[in-house]
């Protein structure tokens, strides 16, 4: 048996491994205290910012696809469809591993499933977020069962498929709308860039946003590391919705800013003011621009780089509000400790291997036969001898 081949993401994999579970035993064995900067004034920072937050958002993916092709039958999706899925199943799942790290008894997560807050907002995303990952489960199911030919459990889970598909985007639909209702409880601690009663429908709209862009990143990733077929017409189709997206996204927030007339504090000589501008650029600014030039929206190498600028643009978002926007009227500064950002790595590079082994061990994309193929076997088969030539 020979010993995998030493690479520099190799290396780099089990570097971010080592430190990663290294700050795992600092946060289990001696607290929270003492592995993360969080205090009583500033009780949520990285893991929540990004790991929950951005996690979630990043997920999208999943009920986006899902729903186009599953719900209203557009089956020109759906070579890209459970790439999509495995993204989100693989998301919501460490973020649940995620909310391990955070919660400061995690061995209670179990409470919410009998002890009952229905006026909590808390507590509806909690059981949407049990749910939907239940959802996805069994959404994801059939690829395994596929994989080892189990039949019968198959038919009987494509019987359901399409109440599952309905209620999965049910479920997301509503606490991805539900994080940003998190923070309407807060109109005089997050500032006023971000605080809007808007934030449950700007978190929806970006969470499509992102569902795409993901969907376009890791489609032109797979194409280059798992050499499969770039999509190209799915890709470009999606770069379209994507644009209308962001161009909705960016008018309801600018005119919402201008509006309540806190539209002034971007104008501030603030990190605030600068770190809005900086998001609203990745975000808006940039990407609208490229995706109205016709040589970059049908560009797959370019919109690589569009769908980059996205994603990095509302995880900015996210962290603004969860960290950058809840600093100034809470009087803290805070900064993430070694370990909250080695832990936030180590669930990253663990999805980014889960994701590549997945795609190597089960039927997570369509390899149709080339055409090319297929000729050079016709060509192969000798004709058949006339019965007068015999």
């Amino acid at each position: 048996m020979s010993l995998p081949k030493i690479t520099f993401w190799r290396v780099v994999l089990v570097v971010l491994m080592t430190a990663g579970l290294i700050s795992t035993f600092i946060r289990f064995y001696y607290g929270l205290g003492a592995s993360t900067n969080l205090s009583d004034e500033f009780p949520w920072g990285l893991w929540i910012g990004f790991d929950v937050l951005c996690g979630v958002m990043l997920a999208a993916g999943g009920f986006t696809l899902m729903a186009a092709v599953h719900i209203f039958n557009v089956k020109m999706y759906k070579p890209i469809a459970r790439p999509a899925l495995l993204t989100a199943y693989l998301g919501y799942l460490l973020v649940c591993a995620a909310l391990m790290f955070d919660l400061g008894k995690p061995w209670n997560i179990w409470h919410p499933i009998i002890m009952w807050q229905p006026r909590s907002v808390m507590f509806e995303v909690g059981w949407c977020v049990m749910l939907y990952t239940t959802v996805l489960t069994l959404e994801f199911l059939p690829v395994v069962f596929e994989r080892f030919r189990l039949e019968k459990p198959l038919r009987m889970l494509r019987m359901i498929s399409v109440p599952l598909f309905i209620l999965g985007v049910i479920l997301s639909t509503l606490h991805q709308s539900s994080l940003g209702s998190l923070y309407l409880i807060v109109p005089g601690k997050l500032h006023p860039l971000w605080y809007t009663p808007l934030l449950p429908v700007l978190f929806f709209i970006s969470a499509i946003a992102v569902g795409l862009a993901m969907t376009i990143f890791e489609s032109a990733m797979s194409a280059r590391h798992f050499n499969h077929a770039l999509e190209k017409p799915l890709i470009l189709g999606l770069a379209r919705i994507m644009t209308v997206v962001l161009i909705v996204y960016t008018v309801i927030r600018f005119m919402n800013l201008i509006r309540s007339g806190n539209i002034a504090y971007a104008l501030q000589n603030t990190t605030e003011a600068q770190l809005f501008w900086v998001e609203m650029g990745l975000i808006a600014v940039v990407p609208i621009t490229m995706l109205m030039i016709r040589t970059i929206r049908e560009n797959p190498v370019r919109l690589y780089v569009v769908s980059i600028l996205v994603v990095s643009g509302f995880v900015l978002n996210r962290l603004n509000i969860a960290i950058t926007g809840m600093q100034r009227a809470l009087g803290v500064h805070y900064v993430p400790k070694w370990t909250e950002v080695s832990v936030t790595l180590m669930i990253v590079a663990a999805g980014i291997t889960i994701f590549a082994l997945a795609v190597k061990y089960l039927p997570i994309f369509e390899h149709p036969v080339p055409p090319r193929i297929e000729e050079e076997k016709a060509v192969a088969v000798p004709p058949a001898i006339p019965a007068h030539a015999r």
